[in-house]
């Protein structure tokens, strides 16, 4: 099921990124008078094709959903007639071309505004930054971090949520290895305290270990050990165990909450348990054998494919809800969209001074993968996954990269300053330049993968 998830997930959002990209320079194109013969979604055979408008413009879903592509008319691609010159692409001025061509990043930008409008208006659950458990003699402990202060802010930034801070920290920590942390503790008394990263690289932060670098964990909610779905074929399913199922122990163990749960399952990859769950007032008891998984950090661990039962109370002390008026909202996702694309920028431009590792790359089977879990939780969670794609399309785009958009704008702004268009000889070397780094790039990311 949840590859199911990630996979029809996955084609969902490459559909509507890839749709909104192609129709700005569609869009814009049709605006400045260029004709456009094709708008397709997706490469290779297609599945779907209709003849539409006076110009008989062929709007295309094909065969393979990992792309798109606006065919405008261009004597570069054939016999254009000599009525049709002044709509020729090739023919139009460098103005034009360029705004053409930028038009694709630009709707992606454009698109993560309308995503994390979305995301603000609707509002989205936050863990509030709460300090829990803290290392001793870690980067925490050494700032003075205590169990049950709240980070308020970091280098003035507000950060209402455990996710602001990691955003936060780790933006910053690409320029500067000290910030100040802006503190409330228990008492509601406010205090600044230093945090030091100069023992902790970038790539400390990144990949899901930003908590184990810093030596801290975040204050979470006691939630109790509820089965709220069962995958089908999974091990708990294989077991009988069920939704709405309370787990009450494991081969004797007590299991207090949801956490316990999980620790316990991990920790008995493939062994046999003998688990106590609660049922409409019955206690059953059920021999559960986990399948083993490996992951990136823990190595071996069990896994039964449950999901928990949310609560519905209880846990307004542990979360914030942010949500703003449509007004506010605008100016929210403007930020964000401007921080999250300035802070893809500078981790690109890390990678390519050496300074981050190229392993913070992902490739469509983490963005798979990233889709299924997030179509999963909800919706405002999906939209804020859409929005990050899309500027790193965005960004993707504009790379001064023969074959991408950016590849264009830089010959453009060689005709500008040459004053006649580049070479077609040094465009098809471009071309084969472009395709070799992409290629490039494509196979470094599937390995990461």
């Amino acid at each position: 099921m949840d590859l199911l998830y990630s996979v029809l997930s996955f084609v969902l959002a490459i559909g509507v990124l890839v749709t909104v990209h192609e129709f700005g320079h569609y869009w814009v194109a049709r605006r400045l008078g260029v004709k456009v013969l094709r708008f397709s979604i997706g490469f290779g055979r297609p599945l779907w094709l209709k003849r539409a408008g006076q110009d008989n413009t062929e709007y295309v879903i094909a065969a393979v959903p990992l792309g798109g592509y606006v065919k405008m008319l261009d004597e570069r691609e054939g016999v254009v007639c000599e009525e049709e010159l002044p709509r020729a692409f090739n023919r139009k001025p460098l103005w034009v071309r360029f705004a053409v061509v930028l038009a694709g990043p630009l709707f992606n930008f454009l698109f993560a505004i309308i995503a994390y409008w979305f995301v603000f208006v609707m509002g989205i659950n936050g863990l509030k930054p709460l300090v829990g458990q803290v290392t001793p003699d870690s980067v925490a402990a050494r700032a003075g971090l205590e169990p049950g202060q709240e980070i308020m802010a970091v280098d003035e930034r507000d950060t209402r949520t455990w996710e602001a801070v990691i955003q936060t920290v780790l933006g910053k920590a690409l320029d500067t290895d000290a910030m100040v942390l802006a503190i409330l503790d228990r008492e509601g008394q406010s205090q600044r305290l230093t945090l030091d990263l100069g023992d902790v690289s970038v790539d400390d932060l990144t990949r899901g270990k930003f908590f184990q670098a810093l030596g801290v964990q975040p204050v979470r909610p006691s939630v109790p050990p509820v089965i709220g779905r069962v995958e089908p074929n999974g091990a708990g399913a294989r077991s009988g165990l069920m939704a709405g199922d309370l787990v009450v122990s494991a081969d004797g163990e007590a299991i207090p909450n949801w956490s316990a749960w999980v620790e316990y399952v991990q920790g008995h990859p493939g062994e046999q348990i003998r688990v106590e769950v609660a049922r409409n007032d019955n206690r059953l008891f059920l021999v559960l054998r986990p399948d083993t998984v490996n992951d990136e950090e823990k190595g071996a661990i069990g896994r039964i494919g449950a999901a928990v039962q949310a609560p519905t109370d209880g846990l307004n002390e542990f979360y914030v809800r942010e949500r703003y008026s449509p007004i506010s909202a605008l100016g929210r996702a403007a930020a964000k969209t401007y921080d999250m694309t300035l802070l893809t920028l500078r981790m690109l431009w890390k990678m390519v001074l050496l300074e981050v590792s190229v392993e913070n790359l992902s490739g469509p089977i983490s963005i798979a993968q990233y889709a299924g879990y997030s179509a999963q939780i909800g919706i405002t969670r999906f939209l804020e996954f859409l929005a990050i794609v899309s500027i790193s399309l965005g960004i993707l785009n504009l790379l001064p990269i023969p074959v991408l958009d950016g590849g264009h704008l830089m010959y453009y702004f060689v005709e500008l300053f040459k004053g006649r268009p580049v070479s077609e000889e040094t465009q098809l070397l471009g071309q084969r330049l472009g395709i070799a780094m992409l290629f490039g790039l494509m196979g470094l990311a599937f390995y990461n993968d």
